[in-house]
């Protein structure tokens, strides 16, 4: 397993700064003709022509094009509130660079790099099913509850602000995946960390059971938990303190929210009545159609469709549950995991059988289900959206090609039902970025400053930097996206909350291997 590392450019380009702004100065005219604003409609961004194209940003992160395009891309008060968040983030970013040139080390690498996958939504989506499996159904519809609020929010809020990240330089930024390709403000691994481990403390407060050993305990792996997600986001030079800040503040604040008027929600949805579908689905579609249209082309949209998807999907099986007669209060889940009731060795390993035969069936209709669904959707919804455009106008988000552009779906962004492994990183190398240093943590690390080192495996882009930035604005600029993307991923996503909630354990209660815990 390899990590990128972002650090200072070879090349004598000056570094990021952050230009003051007087507000009583006139405001830069935009990159490209507006309508005047008391004319037109209240929207929360200018769209630019279709023919516009946008400065590519700095070494393929959002939030670093130059300051006067946000200025006249964003309406006056997100680009007030922009200029606010970002306000202390040079002199935030060399704090940052200060810290990683003192406490940085091959195993705090290694820990705050592998650590940092357990504040992902991705992780939370594959560990999550195992609550509705096993029988714990209102503590996983709880926990995903939490975390679609702050991943929705908090990419919502990422969009609406578009700020950037710590700076490269000073920063060096450790990460594998995509994620430095999102804005900063506010950090997502923060709200989800601090919104699992408070709804877990609270659950743990609630039982009046627990002995004081196994609640002081709880509360210590809780907080090495949350501070190592937290502060990790900042050791990796990933995010500001102003980003972890506000992050872990919108987790406690949804935490919170659900805490309180969740039950309500639940007896809610639980009246079997038609007013139920007939509302969150509107409702869901609104919250994905309303979403803040970014200055970047940044994925942040996409984890807002997911979880705000799943989520639907809970809450619609809850109704269906309760509807069907298929929920536990209904009676229908009488069965437990074949072995769980004995004590001896054999009645474990027959439960642990079981167990995985579980997950791994659930696993697997689920990528089934995405695999029909998506190519299903994939040939439908293109002509489709091709016939209704000849009617009505309909919905276009900016970096989403509408379907009257394109014919067949294109492979390019056909079915991955299953990563493949030539997506994921390799063992010894990952993609190098502008200004980056590729370094191997198998590779003997003893001690990593911002300088080079002779026992530090490093590999630079080139000397100007030029061609690796050229390289990544390209490979960003690649991705393309498509209008049917958007509903095919709310159907795919919906239908897997319903299969993972109600379908699958439906399915296990009938053929015997049981939901009920123990």
């Amino acid at each position: 397993m390899s990590v990128t590392i972002q650090s200072p450019p070879v090349s004598s380009s000056p570094p990021l700064t952050q230009p003051t702004f007087d507000p009583s100065t006139t405001r830069p005219a935009p990159p490209y003709p507006v309508s005047d604003s008391k004319s037109s409609s209240n929207t929360s961004i200018h769209t630019p022509p279709p023919s516009y194209k946008l400065p590519a940003p700095l070494s393929g992160n959002a939030g670093t094009l130059p300051d006067s395009v946000y200025e006249s891309t964003l309406g006056p008060w997100r680009a007030a509130l922009r200029r606010r968040v970002i306000m202390n983030l040079e002199r935030e970013s060399q704090y940052i660079a200060s810290m990683q040139s003192w406490l940085r080390s091959p195993l705090l690498d290694r820990f705050f790099v592998y650590t940092s996958s357990l504040g992902t939504h991705t992780f939370f989506m594959i560990a999550l099913p195992f609550f509705f499996f096993f029988g714990f159904h209102d503590i996983g519809r709880d926990l995903i509850s939490v975390l679609a609020m702050g991943v929705y929010t908090s990419s919502l809020l990422k969009d609406l602000v578009c700020a950037p990240r710590p700076h490269v330089p000073p920063v060096t930024r450790l990460s594998f995946g995509s994620h430095h390709r999102e804005y900063g403000f506010p950090s997502t691994h923060s709200t989800n960390s601090v919104s699992v481990a408070l709804y877990i403390l609270l659950l743990l407060l609630s039982n009046p059971t627990l002995s004081t050993t196994a609640f002081t305990l709880s509360c210590i792996l809780l907080s090495i938990y949350t501070l190592s997600i937290v502060f990790g986001r900042i050791y990796c030079g990933m995010h500001s303190f102003t980003d972890c800040m506000g992050g872990a503040l919108l987790g406690a604040l949804v935490t919170v929210f659900w805490w309180v008027l969740g039950d309500p929600v639940v007896l809610w949805l639980k009246d079997a009545a038609w007013t139920v579908p007939l509302t969150l689905v509107p409702l869901a579609l609104f919250m994905i159609n309303r979403h803040p249209q970014p200055v970047d082309d940044c994925p942040c949209f996409e984890d807002a469709i997911a979880f705000v998807s799943v989520l639907l999907g809970i809450f619609l099986s809850e109704w269906h549950m309760s509807l069907a007669g298929l929920n536990i209060e209904s009676g229908f889940y009488t069965s437990r995991t074949p072995g769980s009731s004995g004590t001896d060795l054999n009645s474990w390993l027959l439960w642990t059988l079981f167990a995985a035969l579980k997950m791994v069936t659930g696993v697997l209709t689920i990528f089934v289900w995405r695999l029909v669904a998506k190519a299903t959707l994939h040939a439908v919804l293109p002509p489709t959206f091709r016939f209704f455009a000849q009617m009505i106008e309909l919905p276009h988000r900016r970096f989403y090609t509408p379907a009257t552009e394109y014919g067949d779906f294109p492979k390019e962004n056909g079915l991955h039902p299953i990563p493949s492994v030539i997506d994921l990183p390799s063992m010894n190398e990952v993609k190098k970025s502008h200004g980056a240093y590729r370094i191997a943590v198998e590779g003997g690390l003893k001690k990593r400053h911002v300088r080079n080192e002779k026992n530090v495996n490093i590999e630079t882009e080139s000397s100007s930097g030029s061609e690796g930035e050229n390289n990544e604005n390209n490979e960003m600029g690649n991705v393309k996206h498509y209008d049917a993307t958007v509903l095919t991923k709310t159907i795919v996503y919906a239908g897997i909350g319903f299969l993972a909630a109600e379908g699958i354990p439906a399915c296990f209660e009938v053929m015997g291997w049981g939901v009920e815990r123990s």
